[in-house]
């Protein structure tokens, strides 16, 4: 029954995002960004609620008062699809990093462009890096959250790879913190895995780090440390 349980909602999720993915191209332009956002929430919500309703997999949060006051910098394990629909739940107004491709695809991509997403070549290098400061820092002035999976791809649980430097120089250029945040999706929802075990994903928000007159490689090694340790089933 899992099986179909996770069939089912697999098809849900396709239909719906495909849905919702039309509706906000249409009337996403009409709104500004707060209320766009708010519709990106409702989208998101629903997905946790059927996923909770079909699958009986759930989640739990733990630390949502470290999120600190203003609009600040979110790096956030990387290991499920569960993650990339959770985070319009988990975190306050913000845009997100993520791969170009993303945004070429049929009304996705020009939602995913409404939504003012940081779209980046994952293999220019520091012209990836690049791009992620220039645009992160209009994004900041304008009041909204940055959300970046730092290790750039979907990791198996219980593994990681280097964290990419953009989030901590963003933060440190322009005097926000760093939040991170680990969950164990992975056990639950592989990546890559049409599976979907029964149980509550545990998500952690951590305390705030600081960015302020350190080097990112420093900033990310505490980040990833603490994300990695707190990601364990």
């Amino acid at each position: 029954m899992q099986w179909l349980a996770s069939l089912v909602f697999t098809v849900f999720l396709f239909v719906w995002t495909g849905l919702y993915a039309v509706m906000f191209v249409i009337v996403g332009p009409l709104l500004p960004f707060r209320a766009r956002f708010a519709m990106a929430r409702g989208w998101g919500g629903m997905l946790l609620a059927v996923l909770r309703w079909v699958c009986r997999l759930d989640y739990r949060v733990e630390g949502a008062e470290n999120l600190p006051p203003g609009n600040h910098i979110a790096l956030i394990k990387h290991s499920s699809a569960w993650e990339t629909f959770a985070q319009v739940v988990l975190v306050p107004p913000h845009v997100w990093v993520l791969k170009r491709e993303l945004v070429w695809v049929p009304f996705l991509g020009w939602a995913l462009k409404l939504m003012r997403a940081i779209a980046i070549d994952r293999g220019a290098g520091h012209n990836a890096v690049q791009s992620v400061l220039e645009q992160g820092k209009q994004r900041i002035a304008e009041g909204e959250w940055i959300v970046i999976f730092p290790e750039g791809t979907r990791m198996p649980p219980g593994q990681t790879r280097r964290y990419g430097v953009s989030g901590a120089l963003l933060a440190r250029e322009n005097e926000r913190l760093i939040v991170p945040i680990a969950h164990d999706a992975g056990y639950y929802w592989p990546r890559r895995g049409l599976y979907k075990k029964r149980g509550t994903i545990r998500v952690v928000i951590g305390p705030p780090i600081s960015a302020a007159g350190r080097e990112p490689r420093e900033v990310n090694e505490e980040a990833q440390a603490w994300i990695e340790a707190h990601s364990r089933h």
